[in-house]
Order: C-alpha cells, then structure tokens, then sequence
C-alpha cells in the first residue's frame, strides 16, 4: 500500500499531538499551582526591598500583601521575610520527603525552578545539594541552577566558587576616610583564569566580566586571603 505524503504529515502530526497530550497528563496542576504561588511569596517582599523598586509599585505590593508601610519599618520586613522563607522551606522540604524534586516533568517551566528558589534562599544548601545534582543531571532543572547553589555553597564554606556567580558584600575600611563602608565583589573564583570557559561549559551565556558588571560591580580577581584582610571584624 502505498502512503501518500498528506497521509505522512497527518500521522506525524496525530504523534505529536499525541505526545504533547501524553506530556500534559504528567503535569501536577494542583502542585504547579502551589509552587507558583510559593513563588510569588518568596519574591514579592524582595522585590518590595530592592532599591530600584518604585514607590509605585511598593504600595502594589502593600496593597498585595496586606501589609502597611509601617508594618515593613525599622527592619521588620526582613523579619517578615525571615519567616515566610521558613515556611516555604518547611512545604518544599515536605513535597521533595514526597515525590522528590518538583522538576520539569511534574511542574513544568519555569516552575521547576521554584523548589531550587527556596533552597537558595534557605541555610540547607548543603542538605538538598544531592537532591539538585540529580535533578539537574536529569533534566528536570538546567545546570545553571545546580552551578550556582555549588558556587554559594561553596562560599557559604569559606571556600572558593567555581563559576563566579556569587557576589559577596562586606564591610571594609576605607583608606580614605578611615571609615566602615559596605562593599561588594566577586567571591573569589578557583581557577579564576578559566572560569569563562567553565561558564561557557557550563550554559552560562555572560563572561564574569559581563555577569558582574550586570550585578553592579567591577569584576577584580581577589584571594580568600585578600578578602579576610579587606573585611573589617566587628
């Protein structure tokens, strides 16, 4: 029998239509739904804190939130922050003790993103980093996400970062003026001399020049060693 090439085309279309249905059916609505929301949670007082939000759009999220202006004042919205970052760590932790990571196959993108949002935000780093290793082996996260929990895992050790993608503030005296002063740069980088090579590797699409100069700092090459002698002890 001999296929014509319209009877080619809707065979291969009834596949993919088929597939894409298939693919459909895995996703967790209910849970896609709640991820988005921890989302909106973990990222609408942080936007509320950045400096370059409006006064505009802070109100928004007053109104948002339920909270007033004076609710956020003398540091207590990083409080309030605290806690709602607690809370979502509590249902990320009990969803991955469930069905393990929340990845693209079950979610869906960009909510596959979420968990590892909240893990990033978290002092567990260290706990779950197994946890985002495999799903970024898998496929259920792009490695760019499973790089930089290494990379602030590996600050938060006191250790150099490999892909050059935390950026660290601290208080250093200023030669100067002889006074404290809040400073921020690249946490020092091993193998600082190939590390665009690692990004590039790694799907990364800015050099450390470019990514740091996007996050507001010059990037300079700097020791551990360099760094302590910087900071200024309490």
């Amino acid at each position: 029998m001999v296929i014509s090439c319209m009877q080619k085309y809707a065979f291969i279309m009834l596949l993919f239509v088929y597939g894409l249905a298939k693919a459909q059916e895995t996703i967790n609505e209910d849970l896609k739904k709640e991820l988005d929301g921890i989302y909106k949670i973990d990222q609408i007082l942080r936007e509320y804190i950045d400096n370059e939000t409006s006064d505009s759009r802070k109100l928004q999220i007053l109104n948002e939130t339920g909270y007033s202006k004076e609710d956020f004042a003398n540091g207590n919205v990083y409080k309030i922050l605290k806690i709602r970052d607690s809370i979502n760590l509590n249902r990320i932790e009990e969803i991955i003790a469930k069905q393990g990571y929340p990845g693209k196959t079950l979610v869906g993108e960009p909510t596959n993103e979420v968990a590892w949002i909240v893990i990033q935000h978290s002092n567990k780093i260290a706990n779950y980093f197994p946890v985002i290793q495999e799903a970024g082996a898998s496929n259920e996260i792009p490695f760019t996400k499973v790089a930089m929990m290494q990379d602030r895992m590996l600050m938060y050790e006191g250790k150099e970062q490999l892909y050059g993608t935390q950026v660290s503030g601290q208080y250093i005296l200023n030669v100067t003026t002889g006074k404290k002063e809040f400073w921020y740069c690249v946490w020092p980088i091993l193998n600082a001399e190939s590390v665009n090579d690692l990004r590039k590797e790694a799907g990364f699409s800015t050099t450390i020049e470019e990514y740091a100069q996007s996050m507001g700092v010059t990037y300079k090459k700097f020791t551990l060693e360099e760094i302590k002698e910087l900071t200024v002890k309490d």
